[in-house]
């Protein structure tokens, strides 16, 4: 009897021995579950996480086709914990308040370190969130066909429309377009036989084959500008026109000298303009918190759509600067693409968020902006 027993206690012992192994192999950190959701939380699909923090181009590497309002019908993980919570920066760790120089000109927004401000203050997305649903541009695209393709799109990008003041320097000077250079340059598109899309055009041409003119161009306008509204729309109405303007919300918000006022933005945009976040406060966003660049790029996002009821679906990265973190960001908040500083008009369904564009510069004569249009059609 008691070597039976004996028997059965080592049997036992034996199984528990087991059972204990299969369940550290289970749980171990680092295991093939916990590893999956981890690359979920941090990196959109087709992103090869090397690049984080990198002021390079991503195009190079091979990388899945994706349109964030079809592949994430709800918020991912990267979002979800953040905007269901309190944002977890703190204005301590934010730069201080640069000091104001004396000009008498508009300076362009900077390019480095944001306005510190308390949280209260820094929110955009306190602003009064849309009581009706939005309107105008889809809340999500169709599935995208799965074939990659690709356009020559002049993608121009504007600033200020406006003569230069005699003071200025030479960045607002390049960054400055007179409203006659800007009548000349739309009379030389429509003379050329150009057409003028929207970036959400070209969106759908590239996920579904929607049909594009045989000439198409682009027109974005950065930062808000008030010349912006008082220069560039009335010509862009007159010659049968629509742009694309990315607004920097911090100084809207602040009704500060120079910039465009949530009514006259309102205003475009019900007659028929294209309207685009441009952040808050127009900072570098590279190497920034999931926090940061969500109250910088979705807090503006929001902000727009409060005041125009609308769908905002473009971003244009602060100074060009960006990294995969921001990406991923933008791709997980339903943005459908991006425009860069990256000098071309190639655009791929392979890369929505990284489009490139035409600088026009102030001191571009009409045969230097035909030139950086001469396209092989």
């Amino acid at each position: 009897m008691s070597g039976k027993l004996i028997t059965i206690l080592k049997i036992s012992i034996l199984l528990i021995l087991l059972l204990i192994g299969v369940l550290q192999s289970h749980c171990a950190p680092g295991s093939t579950a916990e590893q999956g959701v981890s690359t979920v939380a941090q990196s959109a699909p087709g992103h090869d996480r090397r690049m984080t923090g990198r002021d390079v181009s991503l195009r190079h590497f091979d990388r899945t086709p994706f349109l964030p309002s079809t592949l994430f019908p709800t918020r991912t993980p990267i979002l979800r914990s953040s905007l269901s919570s309190p944002l977890t920066c703190s204005p301590a760790s934010l730069p201080p308040t640069p000091a104001p120089t004396a000009s008498s000109t508009l300076s362009p927004m900077p390019t480095e370190a944001p306005v510190s401000r308390t949280l209260p203050e820094m929110a955009t997305l306190a602003s009064a969130r849309p009581a009706s649903g939005l309107s105008a541009v889809p809340n999500s695209l169709p599935t995208p066909d799965g074939v990659q393709r690709e356009a020559w799109v002049p993608i121009l990008m504007y600033h200020h429309i406006a003569d230069s003041p005699p003071d200025a320097d030479p960045i607002r000077r390049d960054l400055s377009v007179s409203p006659q250079t800007f009548e000349a340059q739309l009379r030389y598109l429509v003379g050329a036989g150009y057409q003028p899309i929207t970036l959400r055009d070209l969106i759908y041409h590239l996920a579904l084959g929607a049909s594009l003119p045989e000439k198409p161009v682009i027109l974005t306008f950065d930062d808000g500008y008030e010349d912006n509204y008082t220069n560039a729309y009335p010509l862009l109405k007159k010659y049968g026109f629509v742009g694309t303007f990315f607004i920097v919300t911090e100084p809207v918000d602040r009704k500060r000298a120079g910039y465009m006022s949530w009514a006259q933005i309102e205003i475009m945009s019900t007659s028929g303009m294209e309207i685009g976040a441009h952040s808050y406060t127009h900072p570098d966003l590279r190497g920034k918190s999931v926090d940061y660049i969500i109250w910088q790029a979705v807090g503006s996002k929001e902000a727009i759509e409060a005041r125009i009821q609308q769908h905002v679906r473009f971003f244009s990265y602060p100074s060009g600067r960006y990294d995969e973190q921001v990406v991923n960001v933008l791709h997980s908040a339903n943005f459908w693409g991006a425009v860069t500083i990256e000098t071309g008009t190639y655009q791929s369904s392979r890369w929505p968020f990284e489009l490139q564009r035409i600088r026009v510069q102030g001191s571009d004569t009409l045969n230097m902006f035909a030139s950086k249009l001469n396209l092989d059609w």
